[in-house]
């Protein structure tokens, strides 16, 4: 399994950058895991667009989802030029009919997940914990059969993380906090409270996510280091792990 970071600012980009976004990979299959604003301007330097194989979304706020429509308008103009009829997947949840509902266009269509079940898609199946959030919101447990990442998406802390990123190899969490704020109302998690669920469930390493435009960011690695003893870095754009 590979993964490229390719947003990871919360809330919006900062300057030349781009907002929640990722692309995991196994024998030739693609999947961009959300695509938040300035996600499909950074994908480019990683993947074609008609190479991606399918989207998978956690939730509809614009910071996840901002670059769909274009990557619709992409697939429309890419049919004029190539004759390409193929239709792209794009996962999503049906607790927000409209955001759902938008997921279809000429060349896209919305996939409704069942967050208590087992998505499979291609080399990679997919389950689903729900998080604590303004809106529904999903994290995943993605296993290709070798290796287990997991992505908490927009969450404040839960217990329930714990046993639902066991043994992981890879957490990526959402840090939209440093360590001593209060992260609940908004919905989103400190450093801290992210190595403390990483140290709790025995994973491998952490990835700190969705993180915030002011401070000093390694702060944020510090933080999560007091209490948790494996790996921690933060997403930065092109940043390459592979299990």
């Amino acid at each position: 399994m590979k993964l490229t970071v390719i947003g990871y600012w919360g809330g919006y980009p900062a300057p030349d950058g781009a907002t929640s976004s990722y692309l995991l990979e196994k024998d030739g299959y693609s999947l961009l895991m959300d695509a938040g604003s300035g996600s499909l301007s950074k994908l480019q330097k990683y993947k074609q667009l008609d190479q991606l194989d399918a989207v998978i979304l956690s939730h509809y706020h614009q910071d996840h989802i901002a670059d769909i429509g274009v990557l619709q308008y992409s697939r429309l103009v890419q049919s004029f030029v190539t004759g390409a009829q193929d239709v792209l997947p794009i996962y999503g949840h049906m607790e927000d009919k409209e955001g759902f509902d938008s997921l279809t266009h000429e060349y896209t269509e919305g996939v409704p997940y069942e967050p208590s079940g087992i998505l499979e898609a291609g080399p990679f199946r997919i389950s689903f914990q729900k998080s604590v959030h303004p809106v529904p919101c999903y994290g995943m447990r993605i296993s290709d059969g070798e290796s287990v990442l997991v992505y908490t998406a927009d969450t404040s802390y839960q217990q329930e993380w714990v046993d639902f990123a066991r043994n992981a190899d890879l957490l990526i969490t959402d840090c939209n906090f440093y360590a001593g704020q209060d992260g609940t109302k908004a919905g989103h998690m400190t450093s801290r409270e992210g190595g403390q669920i990483a140290e709790a469930a025995g994973v491998r390493e952490l990835m700190l996510s969705h993180l915030p435009q002011y401070g000093d960011n390694e702060q944020l690695v510090r933080e999560a280091e007091e209490v948790f003893n494996g790996g921690t870095g933060l997403a930065y754009e092109g940043r390459v792990w592979e299990n």
